[in-house]
């Protein structure tokens, strides 16, 4: 998910070099929705993970 993150961030940054400030948005928008939800699924594997070995 995280690549995915990364790849919709570099799209946004192309499409903004090239003046496509609409794609630039969506893409920005994705990535960032993206990203935070990498990161609330990696925050409750931390938490949750470690109960399910023991």
């Amino acid at each position: 998910m995280l690549s995915w993150a990364l790849f919709f961030l570099i799209v946004a940054v192309v499409a903004a070099v090239f003046g496509f400030g609409g794609i630039a948005g969506a893409a920005a928008g994705i990535a960032q929705i993206l990203f935070f939800l990498f990161l609330v699924l990696f925050v409750a594997a931390l938490l949750f993970g470690r109960r399910l070995v023991r």
